[in-house]
């Protein structure tokens, strides 16, 4: 199956080049080319088991791939773990979030990361957490993230508003790109709204979204380009102007040829859309 041409303005800031991946006799990743470049939503779909989870683990230094080469900031690059990931400018919200839902606000944003004091009590451990908050404040708000108070387990707050923290948390951190693994899953429609509107705030900040969703009419709203995955491989880069819903199902699922990919329609990636 052909690939449309995503028309792309500058170099990628993440790019993946023809990733190999077994698991025993399992070839989840074939030959795999992914990009990702500045002030772009780019969404990676398939069904289950086509290998997404699989693509941004390699990428993000969980485990290793067996062929293939990454490029970040226009240098090769092999993580070798997510912790250098998460140092190079590479942050990752999981559907689970990964937060501490007994912690505050603001120990969820600086978790791991806390700043101390100057001098003696920050060499006696003590921490900075008038910064810290008024980091977090500023952080939250810049986003439009609305929480009642910072001070506030986040076991008590909704599941938006969690979100909302988990990606306040990923951006602040990430200087290069942002990976949000199925981020409206188990989320009510306003809380959805949020997180989507979050993303294209990020987005217009300049840094770029890697999208995983199952949800195409998410993926629809928010994407700048698709890329379907499909038992492994890549199998179609569809522009959402261009595309339907349809089209990306039949690609995931390997029925009909997408009407976007055909010669005489290349895909093409919108930028500050």
């Amino acid at each position: 199956m052909e690939l449309a041409n995503a028309g792309v303005n500058g170099s990628a800031v993440l790019q993946a080049r023809g990733i190999d991946k077994h698991f025993g006799p399992v070839h989840a990743l074939k030959n795999v080319d992914f990009s990702v470049h500045a002030q772009e939503i780019v969404a990676l779909i398939g069904d289950n088991g086509a290998g997404k989870s699989t693509l941004i683990n390699a990428l993000t230094g969980v485990f290793p791939y067996d062929h293939g080469e990454i490029v970040f900031a226009g240098r090769p690059v092999r993580f070798a773990s997510p912790h250098e990931a998460r140092s190079a400018g590479i942050e990752t919200v999981y559907q689970d979030l990964a937060i501490a839902p007994h912690l505050d606000s603001v120990a969820n944003i600086f978790l791991g990361r806390e700043y101390r004091q100057t001098g003696l009590l920050g060499r006696l451990g003590f921490l900075d957490k008038d910064r810290m908050y008024a980091e977090t404040s500023a952080q939250l708000k810049q986003l439009g993230v609305r929480v009642p108070n910072l001070r506030r387990r986040l076991v008590t707050l909704s599941g938006g508003q969690r979100q909302g923290v988990a990606v306040a948390r990923a951006v602040m951190w990430a200087s290069k790109v942002v990976i949000m693994d199925e981020p409206t899953a188990a989320l009510g429609v306003a809380q959805t709204a949020l997180v989507l509107n979050l993303m294209r705030q990020v987005r217009d900040n300049g840094i770029p979204i890697v999208f995983i969703s199952h949800n195409m009419p998410h993926v629809f709203e928010v994407a700048d380009r698709i890329v379907v995955l499909r038992l492994g491989e890549v199998v179609a880069e569809l522009d959402p102007r261009q595309a339907t819903i349809d089209d990306a199902v039949s690609a995931m699922t390997g029925s009909l040829r997408p009407r976007s990919m055909s010669n005489d329609r290349p895909a093409e990636v919108r930028h500050g859309r």
